[in-house]
């Protein structure tokens, strides 16, 4: 097995293990938690995804993404356990940025490893990830605890569910493409009251706000003609959540497949298929490292449930560049109306595919 040289090298091991040596997203998943918020190694592609929008104590906004992935290389069958600690099991890596609104900066970084030595790893206990000195835990059934030290200091943050788990799609799976298994197991933890702090030069600077966890699992990439998507999640401040995700075809259209879910205060959910909403593009802006156009401004219709409002980026340039993994991850702010009555929020825009087709990993 050759040395992790690159994430692209890793990533490629992995497209000669066909989709047969990997169980598929099926309908009839029944989600337990807090089971599920586990490792699934049977499935080929899992992420745990955290994104919030903090404030310190002068109120200046921050917002950071802490990302880890899991990539499975050699297939459950081919596993042995008393191989060789160098062979590869799963390509192992995290991204964390953080952007700050006030003075208009974007930093971010990521860790790869194969986790020969433990340095990273997946389900040690409480600990559900690591990667040398990032850290996700959980911390009882419905709160987490997140580390990530960068070039700039370390955050520690504390969270809790104000909401129970909410999962997405229908009969246990979140669609991405027509045929059977293109597909994932997908929920998410809406709304997690955020508690923390950033220690740089010895001083610790504490925050506070809300975060969103998405957690996924799936095996299949992204359909042929399918160049990756646009994805949205918000917290509105008057209690609901709303996540949407476009597929987004060659030709620039949605895939009927597209789909999301509002969450309401009391914590129920609605599933909202493709047809009952519509994301239209009003800004865009080019990346002078990869040349991509993204569309960081949305104009977001979702008529059945009577909301309307605009996406705005805190900042234009929160691309992460971490090539063949090119995408832009930012936070923004939403102002518009529900039922005719005016409605504002903050939330995360994920767009990938515009720097050259995503076919690694699928939302």
């Amino acid at each position: 097995m050759p040395k992790v040289g690159s994430l692209r090298q890793v990533l490629a091991l992995g497209l000669c293990c066909i989709a047969a040596d990997w169980r598929l997203a099926e309908p009839g998943w029944q989600y337990q938690f807090p089971r599920d918020h586990h490792v699934h190694p049977e499935f080929k592609t899992e992420w745990w995804y955290f994104t919030g929008n903090l404030i310190d104590l002068e109120g200046h906004r921050f917002g950071y993404e802490l990302t880890f992935f899991r990539q499975g290389i050699r297939p459950p069958a081919e596993r042995d356990p008393n191989a060789s600690r160098f062979l590869v099991n799963d390509l192992k890596f995290a991204h964390f940025a953080v952007t700050d609104v006030t003075k208009q900066r974007f930093h971010f970084e990521q860790k790869i490893s194969r986790g020969a030595f433990g340095e990273a790893g997946f389900d040690d206990g409480q600990t559900l990830a690591w990667i040398e000195g990032w850290t996700l835990a959980a911390n009882g059934d419905d709160a987490f605890d997140l580390v990530a030290t960068s070039s700039k200091g370390t955050m520690h943050l504390h969270l809790r569910a104000a909401k129970p788990p909410v999962v997405h799609g229908q009969n246990g799976i979140s669609a991405k493409a027509s045929g059977l298994g293109h597909a994932s197991h997908y929920y998410s933890v809406t709304r997690l009251e955020t508690t923390g702090e950033f220690i740089a030069n010895g001083k610790s600077q504490p925050f506070r706000g809300e975060s969103w966890f998405d957690h996924e699992w799936a095996t299949n990439q992204l359909a042929a003609e399918q160049v990756g998507w646009d994805w949205l999640s918000v917290h509105l401040d008057e209690g609901s959540e709303l996540m949407l995700y476009r597929m987004r075809l060659q030709n620039g259209a949605a895939d009927p497949s597209s789909s999301g879910t509002l969450v309401a205060p009391d914590g129920s959910s609605v599933y909202l298929p493709s047809t009952s909403f519509r994301m239209t593009p009003t800004e865009y802006w080019k990346s002078a490292t990869t040349g991509a156009k993204y569309p960081i401004g949305w104009r977001v219709e979702v008529s059945e449930q009577g909301i309307e409002f605009t996406v705005r980026t805190a900042v234009k340039n929160q691309e992460l560049a971490f090539p063949p993994l090119v995408y832009w991850e930012g936070a923004v702010d939403v102002r518009g109306t529900r039922n005719g009555k005016l409605i504002a929020g903050r939330g995360y825009l994920e767009l990938t595919g515009y720097a050259g087709p995503l076919r690694e990993l699928q939302r």
